[in-house]
């Protein structure tokens, strides 16, 4: 039986780079992000981030290609968010997947967890920033 376990590190920004991601709607938009992995096998081990971005540490099924995956998160969530709020949300086009290996998943849903804090601390990891 084949195995087949990748781990991706993924940041995404609002359209516009607006600061859409308001205190309020933050666990709301984890939830639809969450959601909407979950709906297609994609195991989410992390989501964060701040007002304009979204981090995800995420596991892809074998049969599923990163491009496809975070198309169909981004377009499921923000049509999720729009209907249940009435917005006009959604998300820049492009994104930053960057592979990591398993025994890193502890620090990297650490940073994913504490991107509140980054700003603050100047601990961000400018590579993977957007």
């Amino acid at each position: 039986m084949s195995r087949l376990r990748l781990f991706y590190h993924v940041v995404w920004a609002t359209r516009g780079r607006e600061p859409l991601i308001t205190p309020a709607l933050e666990p709301h938009i984890h939830r639809h992000l969450r959601t909407v992995a979950q709906r297609h096998g994609i195991l989410v081990h992390a989501v964060g981030g701040i007002a304009d971005h979204v981090h995800l540490a995420i596991t892809l099924p074998g049969t599923l290609a990163i491009s496809l995956a975070i198309q169909r998160i981004k377009g499921g969530s923000s049509r999720a968010i729009n209907a249940e709020f009435g917005l006009a949300f959604g998300w820049q086009t492009d994104f930053n997947a960057d592979t990591f290996s398993e025994r890193h998943l502890p620090q990297v849903v650490a940073y994913i967890e504490r991107q509140h804090e980054h700003p603050a601390t100047a601990s961000l990891w400018p590579e993977i920033e957007p």
